[in-house]
């Protein structure tokens, strides 16, 4: 009974719902191992863009690229912007959208790839959004990307290397395809167990009840 029950989430590091998702996540799944019993939770990241297109060094802020991207005018994104940074610092974090620095994903993606073989992809998925969101940092570009490795207790040069060579590009495609064999078009998207789907930042006491669930089928079924 003590095996945790293993997530599988599908998120974009440019994606601001996905580290309000991950807060929130977290909190559930808190709240889920709380009760005992050994319950617990593996998570794996997995890798889904959400612009593509977008060149590794956009020229413009993120209210340009929004506007653009979606079609929609400046005060309207501003608006949409502040209402997400707003519901970001409800779960404390310090979204930064007037310093963020816009940006292609891939290789970013590629390195959480890289720290998953290293045993450290949790820890750079939540450096990279902090890098991304709050702290205005590239995350788009090689070099920017080793030295966020390096603060995650990454080998700096192995790092480089691996983005450099694109060695885990294939399995960012692998997760991306996956991703549409699942009909995933939107993230976050959590996979719970094999079995249940939960699309959005729900709030953690939803995450929780899903996990519970899980954990009372297992039981059933091993009684």
């Amino acid at each position: 009974m003590s095996e945790p029950i293993k997530i599988d989430i599908w998120s974009d590091i440019a994606c601001p719902w996905c580290y309000i998702g991950k807060r929130k996540f977290e909190a559930g799944s808190g709240l889920f191992a709380g009760a005992g019993d050994g319950r617990g939770v593996e998570v794996e990241y997995h890798s889904f863009e959400l612009s593509p297109d977008t060149p590794v060094d956009f020229e413009g802020s993120e209210v340009d690229f929004l506007a653009g991207h979606k079609g929609l005018p400046a005060g309207q994104v501003e608006q949409m912007l502040e209402r997400v940074a707003g519901i970001a610092s409800s779960v404390g974090l310090d979204y930064d959208f007037d310093n963020l620095k816009h940006t292609n994903t891939v290789k970013a993606h590629e390195l959480l790839h890289f720290a998953k073989e290293q045993g450290k992809q949790l820890e750079l998925a939540e450096r990279l959004f902090r890098a991304y969101f709050v702290e205005g940092r590239h995350v788009g570009r090689i070099e920017d990307l080793a030295d966020l490795a390096a603060e995650v207790g990454l080998d700096r040069a192995q790092a480089l290397e691996a983005l450099a060579s694109s060695r885990f590009e294939p399995a960012v495609r692998a997760d991306q395809a996956t991703a549409a064999e699942y009909g995933i078009n939107g993230v976050p998207f959590f996979v719970i167990d094999g079995r249940y789907g939960v699309s959005g930042a729900q709030d953690a006491q939803t995450f929780a009840q899903v996990l519970e669930q899980v954990w009372s089928e297992r039981a059933a079924v091993t009684a």
